[in-house]
């Protein structure tokens, strides 16, 4: 359906989106011990439909970490400028926030910067496009009192003029974090920027599963802090831009949260294909 053109194609876009099953208001997430209360302007997908979203319309490589989808009501799955929320969940263990008001990240941004421009040798030699981080979209910011952390990136493509906004929620709690990871156009940032705070406060862990309920007697604590969520979380498993799928579309557009690629109008995608790879 990614691949295909023409009025078919469309039709049968607008057939496949008909057949998902929204979710509406409060919405339970099990495997990550948490809850959304969304407002009327955001639907929710749980991981079945917003799997066949990610891979089968949108052209994505399976991830089975993919816990469900939220989705803005406006603008429509399938329009140019459609963006979504992927969530997530890492059980890797209770994140000390100790480090918050030491961590420099304009310190930080230099490091990232100059780590992924070194990795862009690689990426040619081996058949990929490069990958630059022009910088913070959004600077990170740690609500203390929430136990919530955001931020946004910018970042092209092969020198694409179309620069693609990759924006980051953390929400810590006892056992890990809880990830809402949104891509879009640069041009989108306005709206997936007020979106994406809106969203904020609507997420919660389960009673029991807060922040505040960490048991340092009996409860694992991660081997990284705020700052590894920020420069080098993603990197906790799979590389901060290892395993990355490229979507070339009108749009060109990147989910960083381990393999997963997404974008709207795609016409092909190169994950992990040796067919023309463009990113390593």
């Amino acid at each position: 359906m990614a691949q295909d053109g023409g009025e078919d194609a469309g039709q049968g876009a607008e057939q496949f989106v008909a057949g998902l099953q929204f979710k509406e208001g409060g919405i339970t997430v099990p495997k990550a011990h948490a809850r959304f209360q969304l407002t009327p302007d955001f639907r929710y997908l749980e991981q079945a439909d917003a799997r066949r979203v990610l891979e089968d319309l949108w052209g994505n490589p399976p991830d089975e970490s993919v816990l469900g989808l939220i989705v803005p009501r406006k603008p429509d799955l399938l329009a140019d400028d459609s963006w979504a929320v992927v969530v997530t969940y890492s059980d890797e263990g209770y994140v000390s926030d100790e480090d918050a008001a030491k961590i420099d990240y304009a310190e930080m941004l230099t490091e990232m910067k100059k780590s992924t421009s070194e990795e862009n040798s690689a990426r040619k030699e081996a058949g990929y496009g490069t990958v630059d981080l022009v910088g913070w979209a959004v600077p990170p910011r740690y609500d203390g009192s929430a136990k919530k952390l955001y931020w946004a990136k910018e970042l092209s493509f092969d020198g694409n003029a179309q620069h693609t906004l990759n924006y980051d929620i953390r929400v810590l709690g006892r056992h890990g974090y809880l990830s809402l990871n949104a891509v879009a156009g640069m041009s989108e940032l306005a709206q997936v920027q007020k979106g994406m705070q809106e969203l904020l406060p609507m997420t919660e862990f389960d009673a029991g599963a807060r922040y505040a309920d960490f048991d340092a007697s009996t409860d694992k604590v991660a081997s990284y802090g705020l700052a590894a969520l920020v420069g080098g979380g993603l990197a906790a498993k799979a590389g901060l831009f290892a395993k990355i799928g490229l979507v070339l579309a009108k749009f060109w557009k990147l989910l960083l949260i381990g393999v997963v690629a997404v974008g709207a109008g795609i016409r092909r995608v190169f994950a992990g294909k040796k067919e023309k790879p463009t990113v390593s």
